[in-house]
């Protein structure tokens, strides 16, 4: 699997500390993280929460991630610009057992954390602890395991609902403010990661022209 990190300015500086925590745990079980940032409170390109909504849209779309790990100082910024793209499933997890539930019943394709409230002392540890629960087993399964199947037919509905409500990402893309979707992919690595890996070319061609 292929995760994506992207962190807003307000957070920008525990970019490192994130990064450490995420690939810790993920990376002995296979996954592969690339690092969108920002990477430090004073890079170039400032990526706002709004932005994080595209920027997730983008690579989950495109195919370019397949899980986008996110956040802000409450996480409910980024999660609710992640849930306005099309195809996003995107979770708010503050605890080990949100992050759990999360992946067991909703089996979405984003997280949101707090970067903020509440990350103090020993964070680190509840950041590893949150990436396993998402990650280290098969999600979807369902919790009580006797409601599995109409958590799975929700999301089928929940997924069908979207579909009708949002628009595909390419014409999300051509609609949006054109220099707040310039400034959502000025990140300095974000054209090595994103093309190298995206699946989709009528997002890559769109971007590319801009």
């Amino acid at each position: 699997m292929k995760i994506a990190l992207i962190n807003e300015n307000s957070q920008a500086a525990k970019n490192s500390i994130i990064h450490e925590a995420l690939t810790s745990v993920v990376e002995p079980l296979g996954h592969e993280v690339h690092n969108y940032g920002m990477y430090t409170a004073d890079d170039a390109a400032q990526v706002t929460y709004p932005m994080v909504g595209l920027l997730t849209g983008i690579l989950l779309n495109s195919g370019a991630a397949d899980f986008v790990v996110t956040g802000c100082g409450t996480g409910t910024g980024s999660m609710l610009a992640a849930n306005a793209m099309p195809g996003v499933f995107c979770g708010l997890v503050i605890d080990p057992t949100d992050a759990f539930l999360f992946a067991q019943i909703n089996d979405g394709n984003a997280i949101a954390m707090p970067y903020a409230k509440g990350f103090g002392w020993a964070a680190e540890l509840n950041l590893q602890d949150c990436y396993r629960k998402l990650f280290e087993g098969e999600s979807g399964v369902g919790y009580p395991r006797e409601r599995a199947e109409i958590m799975a037919k929700n999301r089928g509905v929940l997924a069908e609902l979207k579909s009708k409500t949002c628009h595909d990402m390419v014409t999300v893309l051509k609609n949006v403010d054109q220099d707040l979707l310039k400034a959502a992919i000025a990140g300095e690595k974000f054209a090595d990661q994103f093309y190298a890996n995206a699946k989709d070319d009528a997002i890559s061609d769109y971007l590319r022209a801009l």
